[in-house]
């Protein structure tokens, strides 16, 4: 069913005057150019409210669809686009920027949830629009940034009838091309008990679009982006255009609704933004792949677990990498800044708090392990992970027991703890998996801490937990949803968004213990023996167990970290 009331088209004009009109603590502004934007000028607080949400409910039971997918042969540049800004209020506008090859297109809008288990529920559609082609976006000197200067094609308005959520916006030309374009609808008077954070400038730094990313240029790492912009497509390799969503971030979108939770969706850069809001839930979700942090959204999350809100970190690589924003034409927040190396920052000596190293380097080392419990340790891998403290609470109704093996969970980029920084004193490891990265014994570790205020925090140690909690996911690592991976984050979010873990459930403090004598032992580096012969030179490698504990790498890849995906 196409729905063709539920958004409102705003005529473009170039000539139009800029105009500001407060509604309910928000500023909206109309520039020059067209481009809808608002601000948000009042806090809102808020006491969290309860687990579940009939509104949750009613709105999954509405009818799915499966037209969200991408069907068909598809090329890079037959039909792409981007929004002014990443994510939007309920009743709020923003505006889209389209190019195609197609004579006319049209734009559908659907919100990603359960939905039958079809994910997708259509909840607008466009008129047709007329295609026409934008001009190629200039790369940005010095620092490669490749930044569009495209027309506006349309504005939208939603309404009431854009429940709150992720939504897919599908381009659609009449010449058979699609993409997908990424908006998050926030509700900011939301005291949900779930708030899911889309990890947008995880995205945006992986975003190859133009052909620089904050990991490569056309000559590899050396002529990489040491800014990336927001005012850019995402590449059509990178998820059709829905960059890293669809498959480190819907599986548990799908997960949340289907079990009918008080949820509501925001996205990293809203942290920047409004970090206020987040104490006005009881859990805030980090997805799959959540690397790219600046210090005011990693402060908003500390002073929320430290009011008391829970936190889950469902991937690994999570706060890594210290970003700052810039803006451009269409508002803050839009360029994000990576140098990587301090002396390279203009930053470096003038405010060491902004300068875009990794969060454990210098000169501001602040290791993400300090918050998370576990941190970052390399890349890549593929290996088992191990349950180790099957007692916990966390692992009821799941069948584990010790040295119980989940296949190939472990991977691509992994978190261990690490004893040498100022790590939670209460943290408790709950998987304790040996693996080889580049050579380099090490653990995997699944961890839980609780606080004295009773927040609790909850890490995977794993890239791969979000994939397998949908299906299709990746083959190697068998039938989706897992069972056990389910139940493992059900029983978390319902903890965690029902009060404070830390009363009802604290963790048992192990850590140093598992560290100095680990259950599993550790695996030893590969040996390696060469011979060599007038002819051929020939290479054997076998894999030993030991029974001391394995050290995680600290060698940098070519990206700066241990082998960066």
């Amino acid at each position: 069913m196409i729905i063709t009331s539920g958004a409102t088209l705003v005529a473009m004009s170039s000539g139009s005057k800029a105009k500001s009109q407060a509604l309910g603590g928000t500023t909206t502004t109309t520039s020059k150019s067209g481009v809808i934007s608002t601000s948000q000028t009042t806090p809102y607080k808020s006491t969290p409210g309860p687990l579940y949400s009939a509104a949750i409910v009613a709105e999954n039971k509405k009818p799915g669809t499966s037209a969200w997918r991408i069907t068909g042969y598809q090329t890079p540049t037959n039909i792409e686009g981007y929004t002014s800004k990443v994510s939007v209020n309920q009743g709020n506008s923003f505006t889209l920027f389209v190019s195609t090859t197609s004579k006319d297109y049209v734009v559908q809008a659907y919100r990603m949830g359960y939905y039958q288990g079809l994910l997708g529920r259509l909840i607008w559609t466009s008129k047709t629009l007329v295609g026409f082609q934008q001009p190629t976006c200039p790369v940005l000197a010095p620092t490669n940034t490749v930044e569009c200067n495209w027309k506006p094609s349309l504005n939208i308005k939603t309404d009431s009838s854009w429940f709150p959520g992720d939504y897919l916006l599908k381009l659609v030309g009449n010449n058979g091309a699609q993409k997908w374009v990424p908006i998050t609808v926030r509700n900011d008077r939301s005291n949900a008990a779930v708030v899911v954070v889309n990890a947008v400038t995880t995205w945006q730094a992986y975003n190859l679009y133009g052909g620089y990313d904050l990991y490569s240029g056309p000559k590899g790492y050396s002529d990489r982006a040491d800014k990336v912009s927001f005012d850019r497509p995402y590449d059509y390799y990178f998820g059709q255009g829905a960059a890293d969503f669809y498959g480190n971030e819907l599986p548990l979108v799908a997960l949340v609704e289907k079990m009918g939770l008080n949820v509501t969706y925001i996205t990293d850069v809203d942290i920047q933004k409004r970090p206020n809001l987040l104490s006005n839930h009881r859990v805030v979700v980090s997805l799959g792949h959540d690397e790219y942090y600046s210090p005011e959204m990693r402060q908003a999350l500390t002073v929320a677990q430290q009011d008391g809100t829970n936190l889950m970190f469902l991937g690994a690589n999570a706060i890594f990498r210290r970003i700052r924003f810039e803006s451009t034409k269409l508002g803050p927040d839009r360029i994000e800044v990576n140098y990587r190396i301090a002396s390279l920052d203009p930053m470096n000596g003038v405010n060491n708090q902004q300068v875009t190293t990794n969060w454990p380097d210098g000169p501001d080392p602040q290791p993400e392990g300090t918050l998370i419990g576990i941190q970052y340790a390399c890349n890549p891998v593929k290996y088992d992970m191990i349950i180790t403290d099957p007692s916990s609470w966390i692992f009821a109704n799941t069948g584990l027991k010790f040295g119980s093996r989940i296949h190939n969970l472990v991977g691509s980029e992994y978190d261990g703890f690490d004893p040498y920084i100022n790590y939670p004193k209460s943290l408790q490891l709950l998987a304790n998996s040996p693996v080889l990265c580049r050579n380099q014994p090490g653990f995997s570790d699944m961890s839980y801490y609780t606080t004295t205020k009773g927040a609790g925090v909850f890490a995977t140690g794993t890239n791969l937990w979000v994939a397998a909690l949908g299906s299709p996911c990746p083959p190697f690592l068998g039938n989706c949803p897992i069972a056990p991976v389910v139940q493992i984050t059900e029983n978390v979010l319902k903890a965690f968004g029902s009060g404070l873990p830390g009363v009802t459930q604290p963790s048992q403090p192990n850590a140093i213990q598992v560290w100095r004598n680990p259950p599993i032992p550790a695996m030893h580096p590969v040996p390696t023996t060469t011979t060599t012969t007038s002819t051929t030179t020939t290479s054997s490698t076998s894999t030993t167990l030991a029974n001391s504990h394995g050290t995680t790498t600290t060698t940098s890849g070519k990206n700066g970290k241990s082998g960066s995906t």
